[in-house]
């Protein structure tokens, strides 16, 4: 689904990420590790088109893409859920939801039922404003309203954080039935390790902007993967 090569990034004079080589496969999980710093979310920001790439080719489903916008690339399939989660704190939950009606034709701009089945509390929270919910419901939000858009590649940016432990079970049980359902390709930045492993199918490791490890998960040792992520 998604082939990046030879990608760099730049940040005014400053080089973030250097020559990165990224697949991710419909049906798998591709998890992206590294300390705080190493330029994970700004790979993320790079393949959803929030921050412009300086150099190398980025393929989406057969598509070599250009330098297209966000709006662009979430009409083509590209869905983000920011770090920090970044839903309309003084929308209702619904109204958040109808933001990715933005990437639909008129005729699908609906909420699937399948989205509460697996939110079950923002069908309960339909008229509460975003701002109002807690950090796990508002994280909730954020991914429901990512799948909304029946996005071909999810991109989840620390999903994990400031969260609750029962609501990170709920977010593993989600993303685990997405894979199976085998109809996108996700990519998952995440420092928690145990919770990052578990999903993964592949894993790369970032340093200072560089990839330093990759590979299927069953290829590589646990231990030195640990070791590659640690301070």
């Amino acid at each position: 689904m998604l082939n990046i090569k030879d990608l760099t990034l730049h940040y005014g004079q400053s080089q973030i990420l250097y020559d990165v080589d990224l697949e991710a496969q419909v049906g798998q999980v591709t998890c992206l590790m590294g300390t705080n710093g190493v330029g994970k979310t700004s790979l993320l920001k790079a393949i959803a088109g929030a921050h412009p790439r300086s150099g190398g080719s980025v393929t989406l489903d057969g598509e070599t893409l250009g330098r297209a916008s966000s709006q662009v690339l979430a009409q083509k399939g590209v869905a983000y859920v920011p770090q920090g989660r970044e839903i309309f704190p003084l929308m209702t939950v619904r109204e958040n939801l109808e933001t990715g009606y933005a990437c639909l034709p008129k005729g699908e701009r609906r909420v699937p039922e399948e989205i509460y089945e697996l939110f079950p509390v923002l069908k309960d929270m339909t008229a509460r404003r975003g701002g109002d919910l807690s950090g796990g419901q508002q994280q909730q939000l954020a991914i429901a309203r990512a799948l909304i858009t029946k996005p071909k590649l999810l991109l989840l940016d620390e999903p994990t954080e400031g969260i609750q432990p029962n609501i990170i079970q709920q977010i593993g049980r989600v993303i685990e039935y997405l894979r199976c359902e085998g109809g996108m390709a996700i990519i998952l930045v995440e420092q928690f390790f145990e919770f990052a492993h578990g999903l993964a199918d592949e894993i790369t490791v970032l340093k200072r902007g560089r990839v330093v490890l990759s590979g299927a998960k069953g290829d590589l040792d646990k231990g030195e993967v640990l070791s590659a992520v640690s301070v």
